[in-house]
């Protein structure tokens, strides 16, 4: 998470103009602003956190620390003002220590037990100023001095105010209070000559010398660039130089290198990339860069370390080391005269071996750590991190799986031992659960030592309590004005001793307020507000301000008293005077604001129905859903699944083919094809919502052993699941001979409506109103997610009417379903739409067999 720290000067020189008549505070205004917009292109921006700090005594300088929200850094950015002095280097320290609040208290230094890159807080702090003279309430100074004293503990452990993670960069405002005839340069924008670039080269970062607009915006889209997750680190050459390469890339002894003459790349002061794990999002790692000190027991004090680590690399062409599962750690080092160096000497299969010095107990330039070498494609160069003495460890550890098979003998343990010696003891730990990760036995004992005396431990710890005590300190006053001067005498202008109330201006101006009487414009002064407008009260919107209950009408008694309730009742939610509907009534700034409403929610209830995907909440977009528990589009699973559909032997393609085979059988197999999900479209409702003067009509309707048997199919389907098929044209349930004559037909038809008992009569009205119900219901079932569709057969079986009636319900419930995509279940209603069909041509054969019989 990118900590972005504004630090904007506030003298008031920062009030000259230049030649757009805009102040050099409202253009350090409008830069904060754009550089918040051009960094929110990044979605990695969504982390990052905003901090603003001015030039004010502390610590009522900081006016966004780590507790503040976003609305409250732009607040704040808007409501500054330019008046003091420049104090630059008290507002720097200010700002250090600020953003080393709860390092202390979080071990993210790691003091004593070595630098461990993968813990980081990257922080980028962005000054914008005029680079005008440092002043101060004793004299003006022409260099940059930061206090020595801060009242963060711990900060004795560290020379610089500084560290490793956190880079400075400045804005120095140049811009001109005339218009320039000059055409302006293009180009990269240079860097300033005051006092501030110094302090920024030594931190990491650089400073920008901003003349026009147009530079301005450069050198943002430029720190945007800047802001990359890492750490910076002295990177210095120790012995001779490499002997030159030739264009063919091989060693040329017979060039002359000049070896005592200073290069470039002999010290480079530049970033290493710590990515964060693409799984995770935080960056991971497994070895420490060595301190430069070997920790001790009879160590009264931890020594202080400077902020950059010194790593000294040695020139001569290694071999790179590595075996297998054994981590390393991999940082890609940002472009510096050191990578251009290497990358033109064309070696990407040797290394540098780099170096902490001190960092060893027996030896004074310490025992390599890991190395330097060109990528493969030569297009960066990579600090590659490996244990302690990697050397003599790696052949150690390739001997005992190859050779000794996970059983080291006497003299393995020996040399195992040796090495141990030399490793600082702050390795122990890292090294164990490497072996463990590689699957070696346990060979470092489990009572590891992490080589600090008693005493410096207990001072760290007494360090941790202390910060805590003085980060809530800090913390509290943040956002507080500081106190006004006192000791200013005011002339009394209340005319004597008379008290203010009987005063005869005070009482006409109370009248005026409370709406009593009409303001009178006439007696105000307007040339001293010159550009303001009094808002002249509206006579037709009466106050609320009574002061006596009896001047309430009787229309506004219930209104009146709720809005008193609510303010008595709920005083621990609004504040003194305010009512929910005020609540409504947000400057546009604040509208949007929509995290900081969350914190105040209570927590919801669970979903009553879990098989539910998850909403989000509605703000901005309405339609915005969870995309984890949505289940899989039946489209796209439809388009790419494959069919399920399985043509029977002998069927033939053509459509009237199959009109044929419907004509020639009474009663067809109703599951004719296995459904997805073992559900089958069920037809129970062909017979059951059929009324009764459709029943009776000889001829025209279904014969009552079919729609029996289709009944009874379908309620056996409903209580017993998906049944197979047990013949051609033979249902399970039904008649066991289904190949009836037309006589057999009509007489089992009188048959059963002779012996049917008296329904209940449904009237044209009633079966009108029961569908009309019916789809909206349907039309509310279709939208719902997943595949249960039992519900909406259940629905079609309810339908009141004749077949045609019915089959509009299923073509519309189709149509329905195709706005939706849902396939399976069109797929299901087409099956049903066919069963309607062979019925209603079954009616019309029977309906003809009749008339010609007679």
């Amino acid at each position: 998470m990118p900590i972005l720290l504004f630090l904007i000067d506030t003298s008031a020189s920062m009030n000259q103009r230049t030649d757009l008549g805009t102040s050099y505070l409202d253009i350090a205004k409008g830069a904060v602003e754009l550089f918040l917009k051009l960094r929110a292109r990044d979605p990695a921006s969504r982390g990052d956190r905003y901090m603003l700090v001015t030039y004010d005594e502390p610590p009522y300088c900081i006016k966004a620390g780590w507790k503040e929200n976003h609305a409250t850094f732009m607040s704040e950015l808007k409501n500054l003002q330019a008046s003091g002095l420049t104090t630059l280097g008290q507002a720097l320290r200010s700002s250090f220590d600020l953003l080393n609040l709860n390092r202390l208290i979080s071990g993210i230094d790691n003091y004593g037990q070595g630098r461990n890159p993968f813990f980081l807080e990257p922080s980028i702090l962005i000054t914008i100023t005029d680079g005008n003279k440092l002043t101060s309430t004793a004299s003006v100074q022409d260099e940059l001095h930061l206090p020595l004293n801060s009242p963060l503990p711990g900060s004795e452990l560290t020379k610089e105010p500084f560290r490793w993670d956190q880079r400075l960069f400045a804005l120095v405002l140049r811009l001109p209070g005339v218009a320039s005839t000059e055409p302006e340069q293009l180009g990269s924008v240079p860097t300033d000559e005051s006092a501030i670039t110094q302090m920024c080269e030594v931190t990491g970062g650089r400073s920008y010398c901003v003349r026009t607009q147009r530079m301005l915006n450069q050198c943002l889209e430029s720190l945007v660039q800047k802001v990359q997750s890492g750490v910076v680190i002295n990177f210095e050459k120790t012995g001779p130089d490499p002997l030159p390469v030739g264009e063919d890339g091989l060693m040329d002894s017979f060039r002359p290198s000049n070896s005592f003459a200073a290069q470039p790349w002999h010290s480079c002061h530049k970033l290493i990339y710590v990515r964060p794990n693409s799984k995770t999002g935080v960056p991971v790692g497994h070895w420490p860069i060595p301190e430069s000190f070997w920790p001790d027991q009879n160590l009264p004090s931890l020594p202080p370390r400077t902020s950059h680590p010194v790593v000294r690399f040695s020139c001569i062409d290694c071999e790179p080391m590595v075996i297998d599962k054994l981590p390393f750690d991999k940082y890609e080092l940002e472009p510096s005269p050191l990578t251009q160096y290497i990358l033109e000497r064309k070696s990407p299969h040797t290394c540098w071996q780099v170096f902490v010095t001190s960092s060893g107990k027996y030896n004074e330039l310490g025992y390599p750590f890991g190395y330097l070498k060109a990528s493969t494609t030569l297009t960066c160069v990579n600090l590659f991190v490996m244990p302690y003495n990697y050397p003599v460890l790696l052949p150690l550890l390739d001997d005992l799986f190859k050779v000794h098979k996970l059983k080291p003998n006497l003299k393995w343990r020996q040399a195992f031992d040796s090495y141990l010696k030399t490793l600082p003891p702050y390795y122990l730990l890292p090294l164990k659960k490497a072996l463990r990760m590689m699957g070696a036995p346990n060979l470092i004992s489990d009572n590891l030592d992490c080589g600090l005396s008693y005493s410096v431990i207990s001072y760290l710890k007494k360090l941790s309590q202390q910060t805590k005590l003085e980060s809530e300190r800090i913390l509290a006053s943040v956002g507080k004005k500081p106190p006004q001067e006192i000791g200013i005498k005011v002339k009394n202008h209340s005319g004597g001793g008379v008290s203010l109330v009987h005063n005869k201006n005070f009482r006409k101006l109370l009248k005026e307020i409370t709406g009593e009487t009409a303001l009178r414009l006439t007696e105000l002064n307007t040339k001293e507000f010159a550009g303001f407008q009094v808002g002249i009260l509206n006579k037709d919107l009466k106050p609320q301000t009574y002061r006596n209950a009896y001047d309430i009408p009787r229309r506004g008694l219930l209104d009146q008293l709720t809005r008193m309730r609510s303010n008595l009742l709920k005083t621990h939610k609004f504040i003194v005077g305010q009512d929910e509907d005020s609540l409504h009534s947000v400057p546009v700034a604040q509208m949007g604001n929509y995290q900081e409403y969350l914190k105040t929610v209570a927590s919801p209830l669970r979903e009553i129905d879990p098989d539910q995907p998850k909403r989000l909440h509605t703000f901005g977009n309405p339609f915005k859903q969870d995309k984890k528990g949505m289940m899989i589009d039946e489209a796209d699973e439809f388009v790419a699944g494959p069919q399920n559909k399985v043509k029977r032997p002998g069927e033939l393609n053509s459509p009237m083919s199959s009109k044929r085979r419907r004509n020639a059988t009474v009663i067809h197999d109703v599951h004719e094809e296995k459904m997805e999900n073992g559900q089958t479209p069920p037809d129970g409702f062909l017979s059951k919502s059929t009324p009764a003067e459709f029943m009776n009509t000889t001829g025209d309707g279904v014969p009552p052993n079919q729609l029996d048997s289709l009944s009874d199919d379908f309620t056996s389907l409903k209580r017993d699941g998906p049944f197979h098929k047990l013949g051609n044209n033979i249902l399970r349930g039904g008649a066991p001979n289904c190949n009836l004559s037309v006589d057999d037909q009509k007489i089992a038809v009188v048959s059963t409506l002779g012996t049917a008992p008296n329904a209940l009569q449904i009237t044209p009205a009633m079966a009108q109103g029961i569908n009309a119900d019916i789809k909206h219901q349907l039309m509310k079932e279709v939208r719902k997610f997943g595949r249960k569709y039992e519900r909406i057969f259940i629905l079609l079986e309810k339908v009141q009417g004749p077949l045609e009636i019915k089959k509009q319900f299923v073509e519309f419930t189709i149509k329905e379903a195709a706005r939706f995509k849902r396939r399976v279940l069109i797929q299901q209603l087409e099956k049903v739409l066919e069963k309607i069909d062979s019925h209603h041509l079954l009616n019309n054969v029977n309906h003809i067999n009749s008339r010609s019989s007679s």
